[in-house]
């Protein structure tokens, strides 16, 4: 698809919003229009008075056009020229394709977070840009609401020195089919888990002193991956006793391991995690039909699922979360219905509902240029599905994201009965205050305390570059000091 951007350079956003259409197209940027092939050509054209917006799709042999006008002196001209342009666009493919996407044009990772800060200045304006400047349906405006709610309960728990800590443990039994994560499978990379976990350790424990010097309180702690319970028994408490020996964890709300493959839990690794400071972990089906799970890749059955879920609790937990994906492959809306429903016969404190991020057109639509209008229909049906059960089940949303190519260009939901909301899942997607990352594909996200600066430090993303390179990589968390002494919050080191 060719994109021409005449009299503008607004490419990012009409990018994003060709994507919510064609997912899998390559684009192609022009800044005149080649009068042929298939393309999507948008004009910025000023007049005396006022700003013609204009949007023409040409199919074959199909053409559709729309245009919105807005005058010159508005207050925020650029913002609005851009929003308008993309409105344009949209009325085109939405004819073009027959399919309405819930979200509108909204294409951001955070909508919860954009509609907390326009709720602000009251909840009815918020609900009336949604709806009229932005196109989303009232149902998603509802969702975004009653996140917000939930999440500025947490929110609120958190102060200007806070922090969280994560680990990330790259590693998996299998690799899943629709996995985007960086994840290696363990029959690959048993030789490196050794020395990684080591390092990992290492970089904890200098992470530790930098807390330190900057007086930072440590809130939260989550070890994911992959699949940390990919790990020992023996590994696993290695890394939850190096945070507890090095970190404050004096004010610790909430320390989360994700045991998200059923097939690697046992008593030995969840004794390990309980023993040593674990008060929530994830174990995640994704869905709870067989023939679905072989599909995808997961080596486990959802007997398995129920056996491992049993067993945490056995082991002492009562504050467990599960995973499901809407859309997967070869699912039904009739066989998610069955999934929600095994599920919420074990009771879980917190449901997590991801809609499928795509990777090929081929695993989601029967055929066809647009491929969201069959996919997204079925997977939307199946969130709407999930929202209304788990309201009924005594469950609210509590934290809410989205992804770039994801079916319907739905979202994902956490969901969990009162007082058991992830405050880890909040604080990172809100980025309440500083996140402290360690190991492979990390990133330490520091926000200025008081502010909404944020500033970012990325680890190295495969293992093998992570042990390569852990020297050059903690020489980089330097920059945590430096960032909090700009802020009067890290102490200089004596020489």
């Amino acid at each position: 698809m060719k994109l021409c951007l005449i009299g503008h350079d607004f490419r990012y956003e009409l990018e994003k919003l060709i994507r919510l259409f064609l997912p899998f197209e390559k684009q192609e940027f022009l800044t005149a229009d080649p009068g042929s092939e298939d393309r999507a050509v948008t004009v910025c054209r000023q007049e005396a008075e006022n700003t013609v917006l204009s949007a023409d799709l040409f199919l074959g042999d199909q053409h559709f056009t729309a245009e919105n006008t807005l005058p010159n002196r508005h207050a925020e001209y650029e913002k609005e020229c851009e929003r308008l342009l993309a409105v344009a666009l949209y009325d085109c493919f939405v004819r073009a394709s027959g399919y309405v996407p819930p979200w509108g044009i909204l294409t951001g990772v955070r909508p919860a977070k954009l509609y907390a800060r326009l709720a602000a200045q009251g909840e009815e304006a918020a609900n009336r840009w949604f709806c009229e400047a932005l196109k989303v349906q009232r149902h998603k405006i509802d969702l975004c609401r009653d996140t917000v709610r939930g999440e500025n309960a947490v929110t609120a728990l958190s102060r200007p020195d806070s922090f969280s800590l994560y680990l990330s443990v790259p590693f998996c039994p299998s690799r899943c089919s629709y996995c985007s994560f960086v994840s290696h499978s363990i029959d690959r990379a048993k030789g490196l888990i050794p020395q990684y976990v080591a390092l990992l350790c290492e970089e904890l424990r200098q992470t530790a002193a930098i807390a330190k010097q900057c007086a930072l309180r440590l809130e939260t702690v989550y070890i994911g991956g992959g699949t940390p319970t990919s790990l020992t028994a023996e590994q696993i408490a290695l890394l939850m006793q190096t945070v507890r020996e090095g970190f404050d964890c004096s004010f610790l709300r909430e320390f989360t391991v994700e045991a998200g493959r059923p097939d690697t839990v046992t008593k030995e690794k969840l004794l390990a995690i309980r023993d040593n400071g674990g008060t929530r972990i994830s174990i995640n089906p994704q869905t709870m039909n067989d023939a679905v799970l072989q599909e995808i890749g997961r080596r486990h059955t959802a007997a398995q699922t129920e056996e491992a879920f049993a067993l945490a609790r056995a082991c002492g937990f009562r504050n467990i979360n599960m995973d499901l994906i809407a859309g997967l492959p070869g699912d039904t809306p009739a066989g998610f219905r069955e999934t929600l429903r095994r599920v919420l016969a074990l009771d879980p404190e917190c449901v997590t509902v991801h809609s499928l991020a795509m990777k090929r057109a081929s695993a989601l639509s029967t055929g066809g240029r647009f491929p969201e209008a069959e996919a997204g229909a079925a997977a939307e049906e199946m969130v709407e599905y999930a929202r209304a059960k788990l309201a009924e089940a005594g469950f609210s949303p509590y934290y809410m994201y989205r992804q770039s190519k994801t079916v319907g260009n739905l979202e994902n939901v956490g969901y969990a009965k009162p007082g058991f909301e992830g405050l880890y899942n909040v604080f990172t997607m809100d980025e309440t205050h500083t996140v402290l990352a360690c190991g492979a594909s990390a990133v330490s996200k520091l926000r200025q305390p008081g502010g909404a600066y944020i500033e970012r430090i990325f680890n190295y993303k495969y293992p093998y570059e992570y042990i390569d390179r852990h020297a050059e990589l903690m020489k980089r968390k330097a920059g945590i000091v430096d960032f909090y002494r700009r802020y009067g919050l890290a102490e200089k080191k004596e020489s």
